[in-house]
Parts: structure tokens; sequence; C-alpha cells
């Protein structure tokens, strides 16, 4: 079991949560190459470009090794922590490739019907960006951990600092909503 100690964040416990996932770290290594070898037209699409990248980048979850596995456990602890029939939920992904220099804008997740965000960390070591929340006229930071969710509110005013370390830091950023029949 991992120590993370400095990753719980006192005045913030209701308000996020984290989930360590074992059987998805093993995934993170084929993931993150996969990931890596991408090429702009493997994506479906790419959006939010600021300061020189797309923020945000999509592709089909069968492109990747193991996606599928890490978006269904995301889907399964987003329905126990909205205390919902996980068929009752619907999920939209997307990448995100940060390297060394790299930030990503402050914004919210809360345009359309999102019920909860996450984020799955697939590459992140001790240098790598930290995840910095606004809430309650306080600023908070989150330490990436490779192999855990972070679930938190939509509207909870987010944004990743520079990344300083010099291996990508990867993530996977998931909203959860209603399911529409």
């Amino acid at each position: 079991m991992r120590d993370h100690s400095r990753d719980i964040i006192p005045a913030m416990e209701d308000l996020i949560s984290l989930f360590d996932c074992d059987d998805c770290l093993r995934l993170n290594d084929g993931l993150a190459a996969a990931i890596l070898d991408l090429r702009d037209e493997d994506y479906a699409r790419r959006s939010h470009w600021f300061q020189g990248r797309y923020e945000n980048l999509y592709i089909d979850v069968a492109r990747l090794p193991g996606l599928e596995l890490i978006l269904q456990t995301g889907l399964s602890k987003a329905a126990t922590r909205l205390a919902m029939p996980e068929k009752e939920l619907k999920l939209g992904f997307w990448l995100n490739i940060m390297r060394k220099g790299d930030v990503t804008t402050l914004h919210r997740h809360d345009d359309d019907d999102e019920l909860l965000s996450a984020v799955y960390y697939v590459q992140a070591d001790e240098h790598s960006a930290l995840f910095r929340l606004h809430a309650q006229g306080k600023v908070k930071e989150v330490i990436p951990v490779a192999g855990r969710f972070m679930f938190f509110d939509p509207a909870l005013p987010h944004e990743v600092l520079p990344q300083r370390a010099d291996q990508a830091r990867i993530s996977i950023g998931i909203n959860f909503g209603p399911a529409i029949e």
C-alpha cells in the first residue's frame, strides 16, 4: 500500500475524494507508451488551445490498451460517490499530456449536465505539476500520483501548475453526467 499522507487536504475532504487503483496502476506503463506514440491524426478531436498546446485530446477508447478498465473503474466509483446506479450515468473523457513548462489554465467543468468530475493519473512523478483547487476562499494543491483517481465537484475551479518534470505528466480527465435514454 502506498503512503501519500501529504496528499490529504484537511480543509477540503468533503470536496474531493481520492482512490488508488492498483489494478489500473499495472496498466499505466503500457498505456503511457501508447499515448506518447499517438500522432495528431490519431485523435478524433482536440480542444482548448492555450499557451501553445491543446489541453484536451479526444480518442476512441478502443485505441488504447487498458483504457476501458480505467474508465469502468472510474464509473463504478463515481456511481458510489453519487449514490446512483452505474446504468444511470454516462461519462466523457479526454487525455491531457503536459510536457516541461506546460500548464492547464483555470477552469471548471459545470458547463452542461456534469454531476461529478475526475482525473486519473497515468504518468506522474514527484516533480510533476500540482493540481490546484480553488474553493471556499482558499487555494489547495494536490500532488498527482500515478494510479490515483481524484473525484471532485465539477463547479470547483481548478488548474494545473507548470510541469516541472522532464517526463511527461499524463492524465485522463473524466466528467460524469446522467445517462439520457
